[in-house]
């Protein structure tokens, strides 16, 4: 798989993680078909064109956590992203017990995000 199909299927999956959910960088990938692939998502979320609207404050690490400092404006902009979602972190960690977005198999085979364009 080339590197443009697995960018396309990592996007496709974040913009899947419903409101009010997180998903951690290994699980996104997983979904997406590319196995121990966590580095790439990140990669993915730093590269996303221009004008791709990802809901990439509900992308976390598989602890819970912001990938982010906790005194940088990217952790303070996911913190409040996710609080108008309904989503609590309490002291930078979000209780993935609670939060962790689990889709059934329908959601995975039927998914909102099979609108991308087949260029």
């Amino acid at each position: 798989m080339d590197r443009e199909t697995r960018m396309r299927r990592i996007w496709e999956t974040i913009q899947d993680i419903p409101r009010g959910s997180v998903a951690n960088y290994g699980q996104i990938a997983e979904i997406a078909g590319i196995p121990r692939g966590a580095r790439q998502v990140g990669y993915a979320l730093r590269h996303s064109p221009q004008g791709l609207e990802l809901p990439w404050h509900r992308v976390i690490t598989s602890s819970g956590k912001s990938a982010f400092a906790p005194d940088s404006h990217a952790f303070r902009t996911q913190r409040e992203r996710l609080a108008e979602e309904g989503v609590v972190m309490l002291n930078g960690k979000v209780d993935m017990e609670k939060y962790r977005w689990q889709p059934d198999l329908d959601e995975l085979l039927w998914k909102p995000s099979s609108t991308w364009d087949e260029d």
